[in-house]
């Protein structure tokens, strides 16, 4: 017998349970059976789609228009055919998923197949209690994942049917048919067949276009929708007229082209017509719905030029000349071309014999990297020193050539070539001798005879004995080849070996650097207490410059030479050491210039003795001794003083703004606070240890630093005439001038923290100048607002400045007691007394100046030009052009 107490209750009824479980993933089921149709739609028909996009792409962008109605159908009905087989392949591929498909592919999608699990009947074990109880609970637990269900994605992909992407292609063409075709075109096909009739059956019958020259920038004009008789171009624009129809059915007459009036009737009736406009004329479509205008040519001028002053020659002979050119449009390029004045020339001496045949010298002249080239000044700058010519009268004549190959010439004019100037008597010697041989090769034998003459008694000419034997040795080979006949290499090796000798001669040693800056200042002085031309004194202060900077430069390399010899010499920390940076010295000089113009020669000769004092008590700092502050912990020192003189400033400006409001009150404390200032500026100048300082810094900060301090000082003792919103300003311009002083030499530069700090003293240095100016305009809130910016920006330099000395540290363990450095110090930061690091080999140098020369300027024309280039080339996309258009008014 059977024991039927252990059989599990009735199951429920198995079709109601189906569609219980259908009913809980139905739509889920639905979407995934959609996304199955769409599957197979894509697969099934993609063929179809892709000959309907690039038929559709074929007629908007007119191609029917452009071949005979013969290729017309013979395309067309292949066209349809193809249509018609992606059609009966699609119907022949294509088939409803099932629902039972869609129900397999949703369950394979969850874990464990819940839908299938629930459906399910239990095939053994069913008259088992336990059993039976797992199985209900394995059903529950199925059911339960039901919700989980959604719907399965469509894998629309194609790429096996498709391994040439013949979809996408045909895609792509659609899509360019509707950037740049036109709908209405589709339905001119329709004229091709039969009934057609010979007329368009709509649309526009023709369409013209006038495009400007591409250098005129002006934008191109579309004829068919220009409803005046008359229009206005620039020589040189292109119109295009295309016409569509029957052939015949229109044509083009035009007079502004210079093509004969009488045009044969087979050239009226082109489909397609272009044609230059060199003149004014009239321009006609002849026909239905045909237009006509009278076009007024606007001539191109040529371009202009001349010189706008004369040469303006530096001490090394690099020479200026500005120029003006004009133009309508712009000019593309100018030329200076000169050619020796041989009439001129003084033939004397070895200028006598006849001059060997040299071909004119041609100089690009410089077209200005940014703005308007239509009207412009610039200024030729080259230097033609080592030019056979150099000094001597040559004929320039400048041109300019726009875009439209138009040039202007300037008038020839007789000016004198400049070259350097050579104040040693025996490199001027050499120089003109130079000129003699480069002049003519016949004059090798005298030039020698002259060498060996001005030679003869070395001791008594020569400073030191390798000068003269360098001398011997040019003379001797200028002899030796004299014997044979000179040829133009030997000539070229002679000249440039005089050259170099010249210069050395010129330029010497530390003693003739020495001997040259005495002289200027010493003719410099004369000139003023002889009351000299404003000329005269130009050319004397820019001799004093320079010999200046030759003064500072031998200087540095002697340094460098007495480091590299004994490296292990001690530094004395006692001695008057003295650090300058070069804008101290532009500065000096820049005030005894500005003293000079102004009359005051009395002020220029004290400014100029103080600075030659200066000059004379300078010393070359090669390291730190010890006992000293490394430069991280002086900046530190500095930035400290400089944040405190700007918070006694805003505290100034804060009174001040309260005294606006409150005239009664009085503005206690502010003498004494600008005392304290002065106080402050003068202790920091008296500090003999702090580097980039010394006596002679404070002397000259004291009494010649700048006009802006000198005379803020100078009110202050006359009795305050200055107001006192001016005398805040002058504090904040001064104390903006040192801060930059000190961002100069900022240590830890290169390291993340150091760059940060260089950024924060920048943007404190602009909070500076902004208050300079809100207080110069009395505007007291505003100068508040930027000096609290400023100092927040100090203090944000002053903490990445320790970050980065604290790195530093860490980076040059057991270091502290070599030679040389003080807690931390890079061993190779010597400096110059320009202040500038000579690096960890001794060699003086910097990456501050790697951007800058000739080179770059021209690279920057150069891409310019090519802006401007592409900026006028209409078929460039119009992302592209908008990005140009904005490099343009950018630079």
């Amino acid at each position: 017998m059977v024991d039927d107490t252990r059989r599990p209750a009735a199951e429920p009824d198995a079709p109601r349970a189906a569609s219980d479980i259908l009913r809980r993933v139905k739509r889920p089921l639905a979407l995934t059976r959609l996304g199955m149709g769409a599957e197979r739609v894509v697969r099934a028909y993609w063929p179809l789609w892709s000959v309907l996009f690039v038929t559709l792409a074929a007629l908007m962008m007119g191609l029917h228009e452009m071949v005979s109605v013969g290729v017309v159908w013979l395309v067309g009905a292949a066209a349809l055919a193809a249509a018609l087989w992606a059609l009966w392949r699609g119907m022949r591929l294509f088939s409803w998923p099932t629902r039972e498909g869609a129900l397999a592919r949703l369950d394979a999608t969850m874990p464990g197949h819940p839908i299938r699990g629930a459906l399910d009947r239990q095939a053994v074990g069913d008259r088992d209690g336990a059993s039976a109880a797992l199985w209900s609970a394995y059903q529950a637990r199925m059911r339960e994942r039901l919700s989980e269900a959604r719907g399965v994605r469509p894998d629309l992909r194609v790429a096996e049917a498709d391994p040439f992407a013949l979809r996408y292609v045909a895609l792509l063409a659609l899509c360019i048919a509707l950037l740049f075709g036109s709908v209405l075109r589709v339905q001119s096909v329709t004229g091709m067949g039969p009934g057609g009739g010979s007329e368009l059956a709509t649309g526009p019958t023709w369409e013209g276009w006038i495009e400007p020259p591409a250098y005129t920038r002006r934008p191109a004009l579309y004829l068919n929708d220009i409803s005046a008789a008359e229009v206005e171009v620039p020589e040189g624009a292109r119109v295009t007229l295309r016409m569509y129809g029957e052939a015949g059915a229109l044509s083009v007459t035009e007079t502004v082209s210079g093509r004969p009036f009488e045009q044969s009737a087979e050239e009226a009736q082109n489909t397609a017509q272009a044609f230059e406009i060199a003149r004014s004329g009239r321009v006609a479509v002849e026909g239905p719905g045909g237009r006509a205008w009278d076009v007024l040519m606007q001539a191109d001028a040529a371009p202009t030029v001349a010189r706008a002053g004369l040469f303006e020659t530096t001490w090394d002979g690099e020479a200026s000349l500005a120029f003006s050119a004009e133009d309508d449009y712009g000019v593309a390029s100018g030329t200076a071309t000169m050619t020796l004045a041989l009439e001129e020339v003084d033939r004397r001496y070895g200028l006598e014999t006849a001059p060997e045949e040299r071909p004119a010298i041609e100089v690009a002249l410089p077209m200005p990297i940014a703005g308007d080239r239509s009207d412009f000044e610039e200024a030729l700058v080259d230097n033609f020193s080592q030019h056979p010519w150099a000094n001597l009268p040559v004929e320039i004549s400048l041109s300019v050539t726009d875009d439209a190959g138009q040039t202007g010439t300037s008038e020839a004019e007789v000016l004198t070539l400049p070259g350097r100037r050579f104040f040693d008597p025996m490199a001027a010697t050499v120089i003109e001798q130079r000129r003699a041989l480069l002049w003519s090769r016949e004059n090798a034998a005298d030039v020698a005879r002259v060498l060996r003459a001005v030679a003869h008694r070395p001791d008594d000419v020569f400073r030191q004995a390798k000068h003269y034997l360098r001398m011997r040795t040019i003379r001797t080979n200028l002899e030796s080849y004299a014997e044979d006949g000179l040829t133009t290499e030997e000539r070229d090796e002679i000249s440039a070996a005089m050259w170099d000798f010249a210069v050395l001669l010129e330029d010497g040693d530390l003693d003739d650097a020495r001997e040259r800056l005495a002289r200027a200042q010493e003719r410099l002085n004369e000139a003023m207490r002889n009351g000299a031309s404003e000329q005269e004194i130009a050319e004397l202060m820019q001799e004093l410059r320079q010999a200046t900077d030759d003064y500072m430069r031998q200087l540095a390399q002697q340094a460098q030479r007495e480091s590299e010899q004994n490296p292990d010499m001690p530094q004395n920390p006692a001695e008057n050491m003295m650090q300058m940076s070069q804008s101290d010295l532009q500065e000096m000089m820049d005030r005894i210039q500005e003293l000079m113009e102004q009359g005051r020669m009395a002020e220029a000769q004290q400014a100029l003795e103080e600075l030659q004092q200066m000059m004379e008590n300078m010393r070359v700092t090669q390291g730190q001794g010890q006992g000293q502050q490394s430069p991280g912990e002086q900046a530190m020192d500095d930035l400290a003083d400089t944040l405190r003189e700007q918070q006694d400033l805003s505290d100034q400006a804060f009174r001040d703004l309260q005294e606006q409001f409150n005239p009664g009150q009085q503005r206690q404390g502010e003498q004494g606070q600008q005392g304290q200032q002065q106080g402050q500026q003068q202790g920091q100048q008296g500090q003999g240890q702090q580097q980039g300082r010394g006596q002679g810094q404070q002397n000259q900060q004291g009494q010649g630093q700048g006009q802006g301090q000198a005379q803020n000082q100078q009110g202050q003792g006359q009795g305050g005439e200055q107001s006192l919103e001016e005398n805040l300003a002058d504090r904040q311009g001064a104390l903006r001038q040192e801060l930059n002083r000190q961002r100069q030499n900022l240590p830890g530069g290169g390291s993340e923290a150091g760059d940060r700090a260089a950024e924060a003293l920048d943007r404190a240095e602009g909070a500076m100048d902004g208050a300079e100016r809100a207080l110069r305009e009395e505007d007291l809130a505003g100068a508040i607002d930027r000096q609290s910016e400023a100092m927040e920006a100090l203090r944000e330099g002053m903490r990445n400045l320790g970050e980065a000395m604290a790195e530093q540290q860490g980076q040059q363990p057991g270091q502290q007691g070599q030679q040389g450095m003080a807690r931390g110090e890079d061993p190779g930061q010597q400096r110059d007394p320009l202040g500038r690091d000579t690096g960890s080999n001794g060699q003086i140098g910097t990456n501050e100046t790697m951007l800058q020369g000739e080179d770059v300027y021209r690279r920057a024309r150069e891409l310019l030009d090519e802006i401007r280039r592409r900026s006028g080339e209409g078929e460039r996309p119009d992302e592209e052009l908008e990005y140009l258009e904005r490099l343009l008014e950018r630079f």
